[in-house]
């Protein structure tokens, strides 16, 4: 799996096209840097850019962006709605593939210190990069701006982690660091800057200051007047959007704004958004309004109507979401990918993988992908209409344990892959074997856990299987039949792969829980889908 960083720098240009477009010309020549998003606004007078690479790729990706805006960019003349403090003024590394938050300090701290080394720049670490707990929240660095910079350098308290504790007039300050994916979601209000920003002190987690915390857990907010657009923003970062979602901060401004009695006119996501969020929102309001919507493409959809995100932009998901421009299999496709056709004849070669766990995974999703198609062909048809209710709950855990499924059959090949690797570590010093034999054991406990789960998640199934048998329509009758035998056919895999993988752990107590759970799992697969079959068969034409 590719390793992929994402970066986030922010420069302090948003109205002269030639320098965004020299900015984003620096990211985009860098070698292994793949340059997504370059988001420009007027009032704010900054450009939000997002490009993603292997860490090191990134590091040099920022650092050239950086020295580019040393020759364009002068701070001393700079006017803006968002608050800043320097060109380049902040610089987030945050992990998107196969890279651990500490790899992301890492990129954070070579690349201040480098930053600092050639421009002769103050810069500060923030997020978990922060030496300092006082440090860890951008907006308790960035206070008073550029403006209060010569000042504050002079300050013991406020030396730079890396650089001179000197104002740069052209520069001013840069701050990076690492942290989870930020989402940048304003809010469009027909009101003044003044109210925005009361209703922004409401939400924000800080509030009015110690005495008055606001309402949103890891939310940033202020008000400002986008000036091009006539309206006003209660302009909000959310710092992780499983602590408060999308649809929360959105809802909760409808609700200050009514008391308010201003009008909420749409938003904007700033840059990119994980898909997670907006499936997230989605599912909010198919609970809110009792609506009934598996495809993922009209889920967006939704959203995007439901909070307007189309209200200043077009909003294309192909172009905003970050797994849709960088898929989760990189530049080599892994086998959940490939065409039916590869896929076999990949399984079919001299090689141990893929092996049975994969092709137990693939039937298995199989399996559950009947299950859906049933529902769906019985849910929506008149003859069926009674149904209805039943169809919409029994269909949604069918396509979850489906595309579940499917992402087992590549995590089964690397769990393969990752015992292979165990297996070749130098045994040569008793350090070495220790080594060996540690890695050995994480790599049989994960290549025990893949088939493990794929078993447990059949499981699950049986009971809306069941139901399906009783009540589906009958003219699908040897589709669930399929089903079943598909389903218990990937318990019948996962079974001998635990096995066999258990046969080289050291771990007794280990070894006999997982073999009592798997021979339970089994024998339940058997007894269920012989019980589908059975209720089938008795069921009248």
């Amino acid at each position: 799996m590719s390793q992929l960083v994402e970066c986030v720098p922010n420069f302090s240009e948003g109205k002269n096209q030639e320098v965004i477009d020299a900015i984003s010309g620096a990211i985009a020549q860098t070698p292994g840097c793949v340059l997504l998003d370059v988001d420009a606004g007027p009032s704010t007078n900054r450009t939000v850019y997002t490009f993603v690479g292997p860490p090191a790729c990134v590091v040099e990706g920022a650092l050239n962006a950086a020295r580019t805006a040393s020759r364009l960019i002068d701070m001393s003349g700079h006017r803006g709605e968002h608050p800043r403090m320097g060109a380049l003024d902040v610089c987030p590394f945050i992990p998107v593939r196969g890279v651990s938050m500490d790899e992301c300090v890492l990129c954070a701290q070579t690349f201040g210190q480098r930053l600092a080394e050639e421009l002769a720049v103050p810069v500060y670490l923030y997020g978990e990069a922060a030496r300092m707990d006082s440090r860890r929240i951008l907006s308790a660095i960035r206070a008073g701006e550029y403006e209060a910079l010569p000042k504050k350098l002079k300050q013991a308290e406020w030396a730079p982690d890396f650089g001179p504790s000197s104002f740069v007039p052209s520069w001013g300050a840069t701050v990076t660091g690492a942290r989870k994916f930020l989402i940048a979601f304003n809010i469009n209000l027909l009101s003044t800057k003044e109210q925005a920003h009361r209703i922004a002190l409401n939400l924000r987690e800080q509030g009015r200051g110690k005495d008055q915390p606001g309402l949103l857990k890891k939310v940033q907010g202020i008000g400002w007047y986008l000036a091009e657009k006539n309206l006003a923003q209660v302009s909000t970062n959310l710092m992780d959007f499983e602590v408060t979602a999308l649809h929360t901060v959105y809802e909760e401004t409808c609700r200050e704004a009514r008391e308010l009695s201003l009008p909420v006119v749409g938003s904007q996501l700033v840059g990119l958004v994980p898909l997670k969020a907006l499936l997230d929102a989605a599912a909010f309001y198919c609970k809110k309004e009792n609506l009934f919507i598996l495809e993922e493409a009209h889920r967006i959809r939704l959203v995007v109507n439901r909070l307007g995100l189309d209200s200043l932009s077009p909003f294309n998901p192909k172009e905003r979401i970050i797994e849709y421009l960088v898929p989760d299999s990189g530049p080599e496709r892994g086998l959940g990918d490939k065409s039916l056709r590869a896929f076999v004849d990949e399984v079919g070669a001299r090689s141990a993988a893929p092996g049975g766990g994969s092709v137990a995974a693939a039937a298995a999703a199989m399996g559950a992908a009947l299950g859906s198609m049933v529902g769906l062909m019985t849910y929506g048809r008149r003859q069926f209409q009674p149904l209805d209710a039943t169809m919409r709950r029994l269909i949604p855990p069918f396509r979850e344990a489906s595309a579940k499924l499917t992402a087992l059959v590549d995590a089964d090949a690397e769990a393969f892959a990752a015992c292979l690797e165990a297996m070749r570590l130098p045994k040569n010093t008793p350090e070495e074997k220790d080594r060996h034999t540690a890695a050995l054991q994480e790599g049989l406990r994960r290549a025990v856990s893949v088939p493990l789960t794929l078993a447990e998640t059949v499981t699950s199934l049986w009971p809306a299987l069941q139901e399906l048998a009783q009540c589906g329509n009958l003219a699908c009758r040897s589709d669930l039949q399929v089903a079943a035998k598909a389903l218990e056919m990937g318990v019948f895999g996962a079974y001998f792969n635990m096995l066999i993988n258990l046969r080289d752990m050291t771990d007794e107590a280990f070894k006999d829980q997982i073999r009592h759970r798997a021979s339970s799992l089994l024998q339940e697969a058997k007894t269920q889908a012989a019980l589908v079959l059975d209720r089938l068969e008795a069921r009248q034409e």
